[in-house]
């Protein structure tokens, strides 16, 4: 099932699913996934090391001749490069976050890009239209990930925005199926953003401790963390690290992260923080990209269906 929007236009993808930007995890052989799937696949930049995101890009266009975009993270990324970088790889389509939109998105749309920026609230989502923004990814605080610390869940938070605003808008947190969807494009949305069901699919590189992990959780095992900084408020899978970080605090929580690469990829939870947003208590299955977002469209055209019919 294809279904037309705003977003699936503006970006030439058949599905109006993005794929969440994850450090060191949104590389070609999942992203080429996603793309192949549909879907819009996004190259991270977070992990900061930009060689490696332009090998990625080449790989990217061996895996897939369909669209896909790059992700600026701007609090991570602060090479003054980063936008001539993107544009010398050929890139169409940018996702900015984690920062101001007006420090990228002049020069980006100058380029012929176009620009959705991340915001977790309607100050954040004016600002980024006001920057001239083509459209918004408006993230609940029900996601994994780094946070507003006084977070909005995504029932609140886009039709908030939806109705203040004339640029498409995708909807992020909380969702991972046809339901989900159904239930975002009836807040006023016109795309979804799935990371933590993405995250947990068979073509993500993350260890299978993690994908397991978030197999067998509940909704109460994600922790919100550092509201009070300093730093970023962030939402991750409950282990005994972050239950302790969530009692105590942590004077640095970026120095909580420790070793990323033995939690990602090693399988050690403990090692770090494992990003993941509550939605996990609901997935039960590891399954491939396509088979995701083929049932999330089935499902989204049964739910629209039976809401006609009772209406």
């Amino acid at each position: 099932m294809a279904l037309n929007t705003r977003v699936t236009e503006m970006l030439g993808i058949e599905k109006p699913i993005i794929q969440a930007a994850m450090g060191w995890i949104a590389r070609s052989h999942l992203s080429s996934a996603v793309s192949n799937a549909g879907g819009m696949g996004i190259i991270e930049t977070s992990s900061g090391d930009l060689e490696a995101v332009r090998a990625e890009i080449i790989k990217m266009r061996e895996l897939t001749t369909k669209p896909f975009g790059v992700n600026v993270a701007q609090a991570f990324v602060r090479d003054p490069g980063i936008v001539q970088f993107v544009i010398d790889q050929g890139i169409r389509f940018v996702t900015t976050s984690a920062g101001d939109p007006m420090k990228y998105t002049g020069m980006l749309k100058a380029a012929g890009l176009t620009v959705f920026h991340v915001v977790p609230s309607l100050a954040g989502a004016l600002r980024a239209v006001e920057a001239g923004v083509d459209g918004l990814i408006v993230e609940g605080g029900e996601g994994g990930g780094f946070k507003n610390p006084k977070d909005v869940s995504t029932m609140v938070l886009v039709p908030q925005v939806v109705e203040a605003v004339d640029v498409p808008v995708v909807a992020a947190g909380g969702i991972m199926d046809g339901r989900t969807m159904a239930a975002a494009f009836a807040l006023g949305a016109e795309g979804v953003l799935m990371g933590t069901r993405i995250l947990s699919s068979a073509e993500c590189p993350v260890h299978e401790n993690w994908k397991r992990a978030i197999v067998e959780a509940d909704s109460t095992d994600t922790v919100f963390l550092n509201r009070s900084g300093p730093g970023p408020a962030l939402r991750a899978l409950r282990t005994d690290r972050t239950t302790r970080i969530e009692k105590e605090g942590s004077p640095n929580i970026f120095g909580e992260f420790a070793d990323t690469q033995a939690v990602y990829f090693g399988g050690d939870l403990e090692a770090g923080i494992a990003l993941t947003g509550q939605v996990a208590g609901r997935i039960r299955e590891v399954k491939p990209v396509a088979q995701i977002f083929d049932e999330t469209m089935a499902e989204y055209e049964a739910t629209v269906a039976r809401m006609a019919r009772a209406a």
